[in-house]
């Protein structure tokens, strides 16, 4: 059973290149949507975010995006919040197979909403896109997030911020 379990993989594997010949092209538009939900053991309070990003790549490996998030928060007994921010984001692809493009990148952007504290924030992150077909992929990103008010506070920040996760899907257009 096991051997069967491993010679699968191993063809699953072999396959995905063969999934999509998707390259990035200079002039390449894309638009990329995720969410998440969590609610605690009884429901009282349920959360959800939507995060949405558009980008054009200024070269086959060199992408620029805009990034919205929107959070909201209903509870039973409390007052909804939302929140959000908005990001400006540079991307370096690495393709190093047809279907995946690992990428790293940074993004500095400012955070608002009911209930936080508004502030900037700025960060690196790193993620993989793994195209079905040409044009639509499965996306994965890590974000590193420190927060500061002003410049000053870039430096004294830096190991009080927060890592941020996503899966999504996207569109090459």
């Amino acid at each position: 059973m096991l051997k069967k379990a491993g010679i699968f993989a191993v063809a699953l594997l072999l396959a995905l290149p063969l999934a999509a010949n998707a390259q990035f092209q200079m002039g390449d538009r894309e638009f990329s949507l995720s969410g998440t939900g969590s609610s605690d053991n009884d429901f009282d309070t349920t959360n959800f975010n939507l995060q949405f990003s558009v980008g054009y790549f200024f070269s086959e490996v060199l992408e620029g995006l805009i990034r919205q998030d929107v959070e909201i928060s209903a509870r039973d007994n409390a007052k909804d919040n939302w929140g959000g921010s908005t990001a400006l984001v540079v991307d370096f692809y690495m393709p190093f197979l047809e279907v995946w493009n690992p990428f790293i990148g940074a993004a500095l952007g400012y955070s608002y909403g009911d209930d936080r504290e508004e502030t900037f924030f700025a960060g690196p992150e790193i993620g993989l896109k793994w195209f079905a077909n040409t044009t639509t992929f499965i996306q994965g990103l890590v974000q590193y997030q420190w927060l500061f008010d002003d410049g000053n506070d870039i430096d004294n920040n830096f190991n009080d911020g927060r890592f941020l996760y996503g899966l999504g899907i996207g569109f090459i257009f």
